[in-house]
């Protein structure tokens, strides 16, 4: 227990320190996480005016934020998480579980029968620092990510997800490539250097 503490301080003062952090506070981003995703928006071109996006994962709700600034008053922003959120302007916050037929219905309520511009998912298990239970868990979101997307984008949307590099990676890439035209890894340089994280873009969904 003294151990797990000990990890804990130390995660705390790191974070503090992050100029990330900091530089998103100053913003009035509630995250660092925000700058990962304007990376790969300027990139990618990710996000246009009167879009429709789903971002699972949403808490604490940067990605939401700056979706919201880009889609413009006539585009639709829903974030999804098992957390509470506190309200956003312009956006519509689901608590639940994505898998489950309550929050599904909420979403397809909220979408009006309308399919989705682009799926955004920066979805992480927490880290038990064991990397056989950890990359499953992660692998296992992502996976789920992916059939939410095939099941809602519209043809030629783009899917982006938060992947961890390790075991089920390619075998993932492979089965995203049998419904999208192209697929690519990123590493924004907000993701942290000795994170195995990268995003994983998906564009032109194949229905």
């Amino acid at each position: 227990m003294a151990g797990r503490t000990k990890r804990g301080r130390r995660w705390v003062e790191e974070h503090e320190r992050d100029p990330w952090v900091q530089r998103a506070r100053k913003a009035g981003w509630r995250s660092r996480a925000v700058y990962k995703l304007e990376e790969l928006d300027q990139k990618e071109s990710l996000l246009g005016r009167g879009m429709k996006v789903v971002d699972l994962g949403a808490a604490p709700g940067a990605w939401c934020q700056y979706a919201a600034r880009k889609v413009g008053e006539r585009g639709t922003v829903i974030g999804l998480d098992i957390l509470p959120m506190d309200p956003l302007p312009g956006v519509v916050l689901l608590q639940g579980d994505f898998t489950e037929d309550s929050v599904l219905n909420d979403l397809e309520a909220a979408l009006d029968g309308e399919k989705l511009d682009l799926v955004l998912s920066d979805m992480a298990p927490n880290i038990s620092g064991m990397a056989a239970v950890d990359q499953p868990r992660s692998m296992y979101l992502a996976e789920l990510a992916l059939a939410f997307a095939r099941d809602h984008l519209k043809p030629g949307g783009v899917f982006v997800t938060k992947v961890f590099q390790g075991e089920g990676f390619d075998e993932f890439m492979k089965d995203s490539r049998s419904s999208f035209e192209a697929v690519r890894t990123r590493k924004p340089a907000a993701s942290r250097d000795r994170s195995r994280e990268v995003y994983l873009v998906a564009r032109n969904y194949r229905v």
